[in-house]
């Protein structure tokens, strides 16, 4: 959904711009993110496009958010504010579990997640399981901030579909993370947000008192029914305990969804969340402590009570797709 444009400033309500005479002109990004609702901001440039086997992909330099990785023409991060989403997918699932060695990410192919994971002393194993090697290779080329994490010799990078990975893997995992692509209809990542494959794949996968989380897209007031509310449903028909928790991401112009699940509860105060960071993570977090994830885990009132109603189960035949085609127009600078 997303296209680039160029403008002198001077609106014309089309959201694409319009050209003056000898005026400066401005690159911009538009992205499709509801009907009759487009976001958009000012490029510095367009770093790099291209087209993998499965998707395409675009690195551009934003005036508001640095860096800015698009596959299919959908924001998947920015260097501004990339640490908000891997530290919320990331650290209360780590934190929650009372040692976790082996990790499995499914996706995550820009090593952000690694590099999270990987700050944990107790991780001895993590296995990243992309199923683009291009994008992969092209993360590890441009995005500076996750270069440690691809070297690290307890990542272990695997090109293949995750389903599949899981499948055939010898190993059990402490947390499995999904880190995957919005469902996108038409995309190939929806099948991962189903109830048979948590029920058949990665639950048997995960060691007693594991911890299973994924992106479970928008939590908006407005866009938590696209799939959040579905995803969240869905994983309580699988495990004893669920809980979804949230926050506003700015480049995603949105509040966004994570959901953690397991068969035995989550009992962490916003204390001990704390005193696990102190001796368990290296380095100073941005972002998230024991009481910014005791206050994601509070959800609106809204948001509630439409979650407590959601009867809908995420199988293949009534999936829930996310607003957008997972297309990508080619990129023009006119």
């Amino acid at each position: 959904m997303g296209d680039i444009s160029s403008s002198n400033g001077k609106g014309n309500g089309s959201g694409n711009g319009i050209h003056g005479e000898g005026a400066r002109k401005n690159c911009w990004y538009e992205e499709e993110i509801a009907q009759n609702l487009r976001w958009c901001y000012a490029l510095n440039s367009v770093l790099h496009t291209g087209a993998t086997r499965y998707q395409d992909i675009a690195l551009l330099d934003t005036k508001p958010f640095g860096k800015a990785l698009v596959i299919d023409g959908k924001l998947q991060s920015t260097e501004i504010d990339e640490f908000i989403y891997h530290e919320s997918l990331v650290h209360p699932a780590l934190l929650h579990h009372p040692s976790p060695k082996m990790i499995f990410i499914m996706g995550g192919g820009e090593g952000s997640t690694a590099r999270e994971i990987l700050r944990h002393r107790t991780v001895e194993k993590v296995v990243m399981c992309d199923i683009d090697e291009e994008v992969v290779d092209f993360c590890k080329s441009h995005l500076v901030a996750n270069r440690d994490a691809f070297f690290d010799s307890r990542l272990q990078l695997v090109i293949n579909d995750a389903r599949a990975q899981l499948e055939k893997s010898k190993d059990q995992f402490d947390v499995i993370i999904g880190d995957l692509a919005d469902p996108l209809e038409g995309g190939p990542c929806y099948q991962l947000y189903t109830k048979s494959f948590y029920e058949s794949t990665v639950k048997p996968k995960l060691n007693e008192g594991g911890i299973f989380v994924t992106q479970a897209g928008p939590a908006g007031v407005f866009t938590h029914t696209e799939v959040f509310s579905c995803i969240y449903n869905t994983l309580r028909q699988v495990f004893r305990y669920v809980v979804p928790y949230s926050a506003h991401v700015p480049s995603y112009a949105d509040t966004w969804g994570w959901v953690m699940a397991s068969d035995c509860p989550f009992t962490l105060d916003a204390e001990e969340f704390d005193a696990r960071i102190r001796q368990r993570i290296k380095g100073e977090g941005r972002y998230l402590d024991g009481k910014t994830f005791a206050s994601a885990a509070i959800l609106s009132k809204a948001v509630r009570k439409s979650l407590e109603k959601e009867t809908q189960v995420y199988t293949e035949h009534t999936a829930k797709f996310i607003y957008g085609h997972g297309t990508c127009p080619k990129f023009q600078s006119t």
